[in-house]
């Protein structure tokens, strides 16, 4: 298992777009992807899922991947995260 921490740096959180930008790009891999916010969990390739954590400007994430392209993904879902979330 691949694992990461991302403080969302945006103003306005983990809003449509990015969120998403997040989910066409786990969706590329076979792994699965959960993020985590204060406990609760969601299905990183489920749009509805992402967005109901609320997560929003100075929240952590936990990103988990799991399966045979994890450390492909973990990469490139770190860079969707820099590239939409570090600063807005």
């Amino acid at each position: 298992m691949e694992q990461f921490t991302f403080v969302i740096k945006d103003k306005n959180g983990m809003h449509a777009r990015p969120a998403g930008a997040f989910v066409n790009e786990a969706k590329k891999y076979n792994s699965s992807v959960t993020v985590i916010k204060e406990g609760k969990e969601a299905n990183g390739k489920r749009l509805l899922s992402l967005m109901g954590l609320g997560a929003t400007c100075n929240s952590i994430l936990n990103i988990q991947i799991e399966g045979d392209d994890e450390k492909e993904a973990k990469i490139a879902i770190e860079k969707v995260l820099k590239d939409n979330l570090s600063e807005g």
